[in-house]
This record gives C-alpha cells, structure tokens and sequence, in this order.
C-alpha cells in the first residue's frame, strides 16, 4: 500500500475530539463501515466506537443504515455527511469559490485559465522527482502531490501494471461542488504525471460516490525498459 496521511484542520477548532476525529478519517477512508469494523481498524473497543459515533451522528457529521442479509439483527452501516466535509476542507476554500463565482460571472473562461496555470505549476513542482521514475514511484509522487494539496489520498497496486490512487476527502470540495474545472484539471494533472499510462476515474464524489478514485494502467515501465540489464 501506497499512503499518505495529510494533516486535515485543527480539530479544536472544528469541535471534534481527536479520537472522534480518528474515527472520522477511518470511515472516509473506508468509505461505509459497521462500528465493529471501525472497532478492528482503530484497535478499540466496539463500544467506544459506538460511543463515539453517537456522538458524531448528533453532530450531524455521520449517518447511518440498516444492511440486512447478515445473521442476527441488522448492522448499522456509518458514512460522514456533506457536513463532515468543512473538517476535511482547506480554511481558505469558501473564500475562494466567492471568488470564483464571481470570476464566472465576469469571463468563464478565466476560471478555466486559472486552474490550467494551477495545474502547470503543480506539474512543475514534481518535475525533477519524477525524472527517470519508474510507474510505482510516479505513482507514490503524484499521490504525494494530491495529499500536499490537503486530500486524504491513499494508492495502492491492485494487479501487476495496474494501479487505484483514492481521495478520501477534497481539500476543495466548496470548489469542486461549483466549479468542475477543477475535477477535470485534476485529471489532466494525474495524466501529464503519468505519461504512457492510461487514467480514468471511475469514481466520483460529485456523483454522490463515497471517494473519488482513478484507476491507472500501464503496459510496461518506462523506465524499467531503459535500465541498464548488466
């Protein structure tokens, strides 16, 4: 597994313990969870878990389900909330959809402008690390890359050549929700990283999916064809 842990937002400020905190960043991570999973992940107890998401689901910041098919009652199945998401969102965010909004209104492709020259610039921050890099460490640097920007972002290799990069939470999500340029900048961006390597979402938040995902396939290494053999 490929991770990368960002630091989200002060959760003093948010009102949120740090273990509530903890439990959050686990659901988002797994998207939906029962207590007693979130339980084996965090390694505390069930009731503690349940306790805490109490009180996270009088906050407004968790929801929940009833998963029927298992054996005995039905499970309660926990997701955050459109709320949950100011703690995962950049401080800087709202100010900048205003700011946005109103570029819009004065020139659209201005915005469209914007979030190119942000995506060069972000390009050429990890151009030197990604010189001479074979697929896995492009992948591991364009993960980086999206964490730095405030995502809980996450990769992994799930089959030789093929790779799944995860973003948990959106540091832009008051963006993201009215302005798509920067969902489809990103996607730019991951492809210009990963150059003979083919790149899809195949999830979305946008879309109401639980983490927005880009699978990546590669043939061969690049890199790896290159290197020296003796």
């Amino acid at each position: 597994m490929i991770s990368c842990y960002p630091e989200i937002m002060d959760v003093a400020a948010a009102a949120v313990s740090p273990a509530r905190h903890n439990v959050l960043v686990a659901l988002k991570r797994r998207g939906e969870a029962s207590a007693d999973e979130l339980a084996t992940e965090l390694d505390i107890s069930s009731s503690a878990v349940r306790q805490h998401l109490g009180s996270l689901r009088a906050g407004g910041l968790v929801e929940a389900r009833k998963e029927r098919g298992r054996r005995g009652r039905p499970a309660e199945m926990y997701h955050t909330t459109e709320r949950a998401e100011t703690l995962f969102t950049s401080t800087d965010a709202s100010l900048v959809a205003e700011f946005l909004d109103d570029l819009s209104g004065m020139d659209p492709a201005l915005v469209d402008q914007l979030f190119d020259r942000r995506r060069r610039r972000l390009e050429a921050t990890a151009a030197d690390r990604l010189e001479g890099a074979g697929i896995d460490q492009r992948v591991r640097i364009a993960t980086d890359l999206l964490a730095a920007q405030g995502h809980l972002a996450d990769a992994e290799c799930i089959a030789p050549g093929r790779y799944r990069i995860d973003l948990h939470s959106c540091a832009m999500w008051n963006v993201a929700s009215r302005h798509r340029q920067v969902c489809t900048s990103e996607l730019e961006l991951l492809r210009n990283l990963l150059p003979g390597a083919e790149v899809e979402r195949v999830s979305h938040r946008t879309n109401g999916a639980h983490v927005c995902a880009y699978e990546v396939h590669v043939d061969a290494d690049p890199a790896a064809d290159s290197a020296p053999t003796g």
